[in-house]
This record gives structure tokens, sequence and C-alpha cells, in this order.
């Protein structure tokens, strides 16, 4: 990730219909630590500058999602899914995932924020 190298798929947040930006708001509010913002923003970065990027830091989640995968300190793990619209990787949703599995609810709210931006 240097400078003068253009970013294969620039990140944009999902926008709702009211105007809010879910993950931008989850990134910025009392969960995560400075320390936390840094290592998902810079994961992030990863996948922008280095898509199509695999494992460890991206995996496909099927139906057109995949996840950025963030190890936080403490031990904790972040995932922020999102998917690939009109040149873009739009984040729909972030969490701090707490089961190996990754919950059906996170995943439906993804799904349901990406049919938004296809519509």
């Amino acid at each position: 990730m240097t400078r003068g190298h253009p970013k294969k798929l620039p990140a944009v947040f999902f926008r709702s219909d009211i105007g809010t930006e879910p993950v931008r708001d989850w990134l910025v509010g009392p969960d995560l630590t400075d320390a936390d913002r840094r290592v998902i923003g810079v994961d992030i970065a990863t996948v922008e500058f280095g898509w199509p990027i695999g494992m460890p830091t991206c995996r496909a989640m099927g139906r057109g999602l995949f996840e950025v995968r963030s190890h936080l300190p403490q031990g904790r793990i972040a995932r922020v899914l999102f998917s690939v619209h009109e040149g873009r990787m739009v984040l729909l949703h972030g969490f701090i995932k707490k089961a190996s599995k990754t919950p059906a609810d996170d995943l439906t709210i993804a799904q349901s924020r990406k049919k938004d931006i296809e519509r």
C-alpha cells in the first residue's frame, strides 16, 4: 500500500434511506478502541489496494457478500461484511464476532442492505 498506487476497489459506507451510515457509526462507537479502529482500517485498506484478495484478510460468504477479517487486540475478532457494487467495496455491516460461525442475523442485515443498494 504505497502512495501512487490506486485503490483497485475503493471502500464506501452503505447509506440508509434516512442517511445513516451504520458501519461508520459502529467504527466510531464505544465498542471499539482506537487500536481496534486502526486494525480494521488497515485490513479494509488491504482489500482496497489488493483486490481480489483472499484469506486470511478476506473471505467470500456467498450470495455476493464478502467479509474483511480483523484480529483485534485482546483477542477479539471483528468482521466487516461488504459487497462489490459499481466498482466499489460497499461496507454493509460491522460487528464483533463472538462465535466461530457468523451469526445468521448479521448475514441477514448485510444481505438486506445489499439489496437496498442494488435497487
